[in-house]
């Protein structure tokens, strides 16, 4: 460290030095002319004036190699000013060095965004083009640079796209079907980035493929699931007639009963499927209006200690003022799924705390179990259709594997998410959590109902 400063105060030492005799030798000069009295101010002028007219020099040289942006290159002048000109001189290098680097991770970045076959947009915080790929021509008939600084809505119009944009949830896309391509379906997503997050980055994929693929998946499902339904049904009484007919011999009782429950199986898959069908036909319920959630948490709670028949501690701690704008019969549907999982997949005995509070992301309906927990590895999937930890258990209690598919569904079109947490050994906590604008409050409710 030492030998560092040593170094330093060695280099600077020469150049100062320099500078110094053009002031000290033309003073030295005029000592002689100070005996033959000439005058001490001209004497001063004089001794000053060579490194005045050096510096002034020097400057002005400078000060046009900058303003003309020359690259200032060796020989250097001595002194102090040879150690302004290196340093001018290092600080050009570097920004040289810094600048090509620039150039080449714009290029990188472009060649990248040109090979991207999705469509990249740019947007700045009014929502305007600032770039976008060539890829979005093709996906969004917008052309850039022709189309910089238009509205993105402009271009590509649809009811929700200024919410998507402004939200910025990338997690949330949306599926659009271009003006200029009405056989195409775009999967549109945003993210926001930039100074204070104010940009939006939009990203549309071309999903014509997969969005056909499921349209007939669904179709496909819902017919055959409608028409497996009505013989299933007739089967089914037919079968219970026999089991309960007196004529029926002892021998066939239990063969018709295993026939009988297999049966009720199938229709409650088929009754899912069909559930599952109607949700996925649009992202949002149709009718949206005041549930009363804490009515329909005690409703579902009776129906689970009836399932349960007293084997589990079955608690609820429910905020009786706090209601939620959506479907009821939806709601009710994902709630009683998870109620009666917990009932159905913890053992005899489990405690099963159920909660419905307002917190501060917003209203929150937990089920908590004290059962065996999940291991780590299935939790990613479990909302997967006939997604099963143990294949075993879920026949015996009779699930379908479709329970938490019809929550997941549910609680996207009521802008929510399900989260599950779960330990071996600990049980699990599933967790719906809702926006807070669409949290209600009953009195708030009663008072505009009566006024």
């Amino acid at each position: 460290m030492s030998t560092k400063a040593d170094s330093q105060r060695e280099g600077i030492a020469r150049p100062l030095a320099f500078e110094l005799s053009f002031i000290l030798l033309p003073a030295a000069a005029g000592v002689p002319l100070a005996l033959l009295g000439l005058h001490p101010l001209w004497i001063c002028i004089l001794a000053i004036a060579p490194a005045l007219a050096r510096n002034f020099h020097y400057l002005f040289k400078l000060s046009q190699l900058i303003r003309r942006q020359h690259r200032l290159a060796p020989p250097f002048p001595r002194g102090l000013w040879g150690e302004i000109y290196r340093s001018v001189a290092r600080y050009q290098q570097r920004s040289r060095k810094s600048r090509k680097r620039q150039i080449r991770f714009t290029r990188r970045f472009r060649e990248a965004a040109n090979a991207v076959p999705d469509a990249l947009v740019i947007l700045d915080k009014h929502h305007r083009i600032e770039w976008a790929n060539p890829a979005a021509v093709k996906l969004m008939n917008l052309c850039w640079p022709d189309d910089d600084g238009r509205l993105f809505t402009d271009i590509l119009a649809n009811p929700g796209l200024d919410a998507l944009i402004d939200a910025g949830d990338y997690t949330r896309p949306m599926e659009v079907a271009p003006e200029h391509n009405r056989a195409m379906m775009l999967s549109l997503r945003s993210t926001p980035f930039g100074e204070r997050k104010r940009q939006r980055l939009v990203v549309g994929r071309d999903i014509t493929k997969l969005y056909h693929l499921n349209m007939i998946r669904r179709d496909f499902v819902a017919n055959a699931s409608h028409e497996l339904r009505t013989p299933l049904t007739v089967i089914s009484g037919f079968l219970e007639s026999l089991e309960d007919a007196p004529s029926t011999p002892v021998t066939h009782r239990r063969p018709l009963t295993l026939m009988r429950n297999q049966t009720d199986r199938m229709c409650s898959i088929i009754e899912d499927l069909l559930t599952l069908s109607r949700l996925e036909m649009n992202d949002r319920p149709e009718e949206q209006e005041s549930v009363d959630i804490p009515d329909e948490i005690h409703l579902i709670v009776q129906e689970a200690q009836a399932l349960s028949g007293g084997r589990h501690a079955i608690s609820a701690a429910v905020d009786e003022d706090l209601l939620l704008l959506g479907s009821q019969p939806e709601l009710r549907s994902a709630f009683s799924n998870l109620v009666f999982n917990a009932v159905k997949h913890t053992p005899a005995g489990a405690r099963i705390d159920i909660r419905w509070h307002n917190d501060d992301t917003g209203p929150r309906f937990t089920v908590e179990d004290d059962g065996p927990g999940i291991p780590p590895e299935h939790l990613p999937r479990l909302t997967e259709r006939f997604y099963r930890v143990d294949r075993a258990r879920s026949r015996e209690s009779g699930g379908t594997g479709l329970g938490l598919a019809i929550v997941k569904h549910v609680l996207n079109r009521h802008e929510a998410r399900l989260s599950i947490s779960s330990e071996l050994g600990r049980g699990a906590i599933f967790s719906c959590t809702f926006l807070e604008h669409r949290a209600l409050v009953r009195r708030e409710i009663d008072i505009s109902a009566t006024g």
